[in-house]
Parts: C-alpha cells; structure tokens; sequence
C-alpha cells in the first residue's frame, strides 16, 4: 500500500488539495465556497496586508501540482523503511485524510521514531502541523524532510508555505526559488513563487514570474495575474495593472472571486481617469500663467548633458545592424557503426534546398568544441522494473562522454513533472549523485521533458560555438505531456539541438504507431539530427549507450551562408552527405532549419 499511497496533501496552508484517489479530501481550515471569504480582495493593500490569503488560493486547486504527488515524488530513502514504519505512516496519513489530526500526529511521528530517515513521514507530519496551525513545527518537519533528501521539489513547496504562515517572506521567496528550479514547468509552484515574491515586495519578480507562467498554458494558474496586477498598480504602472486584470478576468470568468475582481478592475479605471483630469487640469493652469509655469533652462555644464552636439553622437551610434543569415549544421558521421573523426571539410558535401552554400564559414572536429549535454532519463512506473540498471548505465555514459573541462551537463527525471536534477555542471561526482537521488513512480511528460530540455540548451549564452545535444533514455511513451511531439521537435530545432534516443521497450507493441513507443522516439532524433538506438533487453542498455558514445565521438560542426539567404520564416532543407577515399559514409544531421523572419535590428 505504500507505493500506492498517491495524492497526500502537501500544501496545506494555501488550499491546495489532494486526495486519496478523490478529490474531496481536504485537509485545511479555510473558507468552503458558500462562506465569508478569508479575506476582502476589493484592493490591493488588502491583498498586501493579508497575512495569508487561502481563500484565493482553494479556488485554483482543480489539478494539484504533479511533485506533490507521492506517486511522481519518491525518495529513495522511503524505499527502504521497515515494515513497522511503513504500517504507522499508512495509519497517519488515513487519520490527515479524514481530518482526525491529532490522531494523525501520534501515528506519524511513530513513523518517523521507528525510521527517522522517513521522508515522506516527515512532510506528512509537517501538514498536520500546519493544519492545527502549530506553524514552527511544521516548518521543523518541512526542514527535516529536506535535509534527509534534498532534491524533492515538493518538500520545499511545503516550506515555503510554512515560512509564509510565519511571515518569513524573504525566506519563503528564496525556498519557492529553489523548489521552481527543480520543477521548472509545475504551475502551482509558479504561482505560490508569485504569491510568496508579491508578499515579499519582489514587484521586479512578480512580474518576471507571471510572464513565465502566462507563456505556457496555464488554465489553472491565472491567479498570477492578480499578483502582477497588485505589482504594476503598487509602482503606479495602472495601464498594465489594467491589463493584468483584464487578462485574469478573460483566463478564468468563471472565478468565485469574480465580482471582486471586478471591483478592482473598476478602481485601476477610475484611478487612472482622475489622474488624466488631474493632469489636464495643471495644463490648463500652465497654459493660464505661463510665466508661473515657466521654469529656467538646465545649464548644460551642470546636468551632464552636451545639447545638439550629444543628440548628433547619438544619432551617429544608431546604426541598424542587418544579420546575415548563418546555418550551422551539427551533424555525426560513422562508418559500420564506428565514428569518423578524421574528415576534412573537402570530404563533405552540403545541399540547402537543393543548392550549394554561398560560403563556408567555418568547419569544426567535435573534439575541439564544449559540449553541452542534457540526459533525460525516464523514471515513470512504466521503467520500474529495469530503472536501477538505467541509472547505472546513465551514470557510466555521462562518465565517459563528458571528458573535457570544458564540457557541461544536466540531468532530468521525467514522469508527470519534470525535474531538473542536476543543472549544468562538469562534475561527474554531481550528475552520478542526481541519478542516484531519482526513483521510479507516475506517468510520463517525455515531449515536455524533450521541449524544456531543448530551451534550456538553446538559451544559456555561449562565448563560442558548442556542442548542443540531448540524450534521452525512455520507453517512448507518453500519457502526460502539454505539448506534443511536433512541439518537442520544433523547440530541438529551433535550437538547433540533436536529440539522440535510446528506447528501452521491449517487444513490438505499437511498432506501428508513429507517434508512440520506438516509432515516436525514431521520428524525434530523425527530425532533430539524432539518431535511436534500441535495446533489446535490459542488458543490452550499456552496449546501446557505447555505441552512442561512439556517434558522438564523430560530430562535427559546420557554418555556412546559403546561396540566397532568405529571413523567411519558412523550412528550409538540409542535406549533408560524407565520403571518404571514395567509401561513403553514414551521416546523422536535422533534415533543415526555419529561416528567421526578424532582422537583428539594435542599437
């Protein structure tokens, strides 16, 4: 029953639900729906002034966030509790269920007596503490649960909440921090980042935070708006507060908060139309007595400016940049599955739709760029059985890949979140530890895993050029995503990031079936320059992962301008063929790229 115990509530304090398999189980004290709101929304310095505010909060629980699920979230600690703890635990967590929080308290913390390395005790103990608003103690347990094992995002979501119960917002704001860097894409830790960065008067962050959200589907967290609202209008920026407002009354006009909304939407309005009578009025004034009005020009020597002479300066430096428009092509060659890393640039041939490049820009051995590199490894229930010798052969293959000091890696478990185990590092000590943190349990989010991954590669700034590849270890399939395979794709290329994919299915179940198991995971690594290596048994991994580690041995990187660069938009096809001393070569690139359809016009 213990790895089955999913949905345990772990946020308490804001409202946020989860149920044993129902969604009724609510274990806080806040506001049903027909009662007196916690808190009156009909202006902002209601909202800055609330202590906490959960009636907001209960109303944006339809989907509780994935790394609060105990199914998705697992130590590997918890794996090894004895049988007795496991038995006071199941008992605890029934009484949190029904409310009974006493009675849960005594069986918890029997739990944690019997195995103090319990984590999930200890953040189950923290709820019922927080929910009896014993609020220090809960932040205790929270704390505990932590430092035991720290990489579970949704431990530190429950210490966020407990700071923010005891008004700790700087500390709250900086947990939160953490907790999203770990599960960059869950929305309901984005939204209490919000929240925690509006009580803390982080107005910069709120805003930042709320642009985050807004810019992936977010039908559950709109609530951010009214924060970013409450950040603009506290600057006195009331036109985007307007808009903040009006973007949260359009995402979610079915809000039982709807009315109050409304209400300060109303004020944003009739703030601003006082203001421009204000205003219009003082230039009345002006115009009436212009010699009151008027003031004494600024002595040029005394405010720093230089008068026509800097305006022309500056006008001198504002010279519109035309980008031209550069391909680079990563690609890998092998001969009988065996790099080639001896080619020279007259052993290659490139074709952009059918025509030769313009110009080659530059031509590089893989050997002498970094490589960044991003290991995806599939740790949904679907991989249970195999996944220890998953994260061994993971493990050996960063070992041996990531070889130069210059070279960089991250680490990312996938089930129905996504969580970045380990971000860019060079130590193989570190990413050997991320593996060895992650556990099996949920669903699977691989094209959202694939489309973070490829962003978080295509963005981190680069003094030169480099190596952008992803290695995904799965079973193909997907039951979680919020984008699609298509998307996955596009993000990869846009990127310009190869994917290559080693499918851990076993059988021929949807063999045919494009978008699911091997198939998708061969159109992925086809469609970005990548390639997929299958595995026919468990054992079979290692020698999958060595004849990938050869693959890349052999990459290579080309610049070039094609014959008649376009900033299109459009798909544009690539074709790179290898020879060497008359043998023809295997080569593994992206089919093409999309022309961008912007000028890098700057200043």
């Amino acid at each position: 029953m213990f790895r089955q115990l999913s949905r345990v509530l772990l946020v308490a304090g804001l409202g946020w639900s989860m149920g044993a398999g129902s969604a009724d189980a609510q274990l806080h004290s806040v506001p049903s729906q027909g009662e007196k709101f916690g808190v009156d929304l009909t202006s902002f310095r209601a909202l800055q002034m609330a202590k906490l505010d959960s009636a907001i909060f209960r109303f944006y629980s339809a989907h509780a966030s994935p790394v609060l699920d105990q199914a998705n979230s697992v130590s590997k600690l918890d794996l090894a509790a004895p049988k007795n703890a496991r038995k006071e635990y199941e008992k605890g967590y029934l009484h949190l269920i029904r409310k009974e929080l006493p009675a849960a308290i005594d069986h918890l913390a029997r739990a944690t007596s019997i195995y103090p390395s319990f984590v999930a005790a200890h953040d189950a103990l923290g709820i019922a503490y927080l929910n009896l608003g014993q609020n220090q103690q809960a932040h205790d347990e929270f704390a505990r649960a932590i430092a035991l094992d720290d990489h579970l995002p949704g431990s530190y979501l429950n210490l966020g909440c407990a700071q923010m119960q005891l008004q700790r917002y700087p500390d709250a704001e900086e947990t939160l921090q953490k907790a999203s860097s770990m599960a960059p894409l869950d929305l309901v830790l984005l939204t209490a980042l919000t929240y925690a960065e509006f009580k803390n008067r982080d107005y910069s962050a709120v805003i930042a935070t709320t642009r985050q959200v807004h810019h992936r589907k977010h039908e559950d967290a709109a609530l951010v708006h009214l924060f970013a609202a409450g950040a603009w209008e506290t600057q006195n920026h009331l036109s985007e507060a307007q808009d903040e407002l009006e973007t949260l009354l359009s995402e979610d006009a079915k809000s039982p908060l709807l009315v109050q909304f409304r209400k300060l939407l109303d004020q944003v309005k009739e703030e601003q139309v006082n203001r421009s009578q204000a205003g219009q009025a003082s230039h009345q004034i002006a115009e009436q007595n212009p010699t009151a009005a008027a003031k004494p020009a600024a002595d040029p020597a005394s405010s720093g400016s230089s008068g026509p002479e800097q305006t022309d300066a500056n006008v001198a430096h504002q010279v519109i940049r035309v980008k031209v428009e550069e391909v680079a092509m990563l690609f890998a060659v092998t001969d009988h599955g065996k790099s080639v890393a001896n080619l020279g640039l007259s052993d290659i041939q490139i074709r952009d739709d059918g025509r030769p490049p313009g110009a080659i820009l530059g031509f590089h051995n893989i050997t002498e760029l970094p490589l960044r590199i991003g290991l995806l490894i599939d740790t949904s229930n679907s991989i249970t059985d195999r996944f220890l010798f998953e994260e061994a052969a993971a493990s050996k293959f960063l070992e041996t890949v990531v070889t130069d000091r210059n070279d960089l890696a991250f680490v990312i478990g996938f089930n129905c979140s996504v969580l970045l185990a380990q971000d860019f590092t060079s130590d193989k000590s570190l990413t050997a530890r991320a593996l060895a943190q992650l556990a099996p349990g949920g669903g699977t989010s691989l094209w959202d895993a694939v489309a973070f991954a490829a962003d978080k590669l295509a963005s981190r700034p680069e003094a030169q050029p480099v190596a952008r590849v992803l290695v995904v270890i799965s079973d193909g399939e997907d039951n979680s995503s919020s984008v699609s395979l298509q998307q996955a794709i596009w993000a990869a290329q846009r990127g310009e990031v190869a994917v290559y994919t080693v499918s851990t299915k076993e059988g021929s179940r949807d063999e045919f079936d494009p978008l699911v198991g091997t198939p998708a995971l061969k159109t992925l690594s086809a469609q970005t320059g990548g390639t997929t290596f299958t595995s026919v048994s468990i054992g079979d991994l290692g020698r999958r992962l060595a004849d990938l580690q050869q693959v890349l041995r052999g990459r290579y990187l080309v610049y070039y301008t094609p014959s008649s660069p376009q900033t299109d938009g459009r798909f544009h096809a690539v074709d790179i063929k290898a020879e060497k001393d008359g043998h023809k070569l295997k080569v593994y690139a992206r089919k093409g790229y999309y022309a961008s359809a912007l000028l890098d016009a700057g200043i």
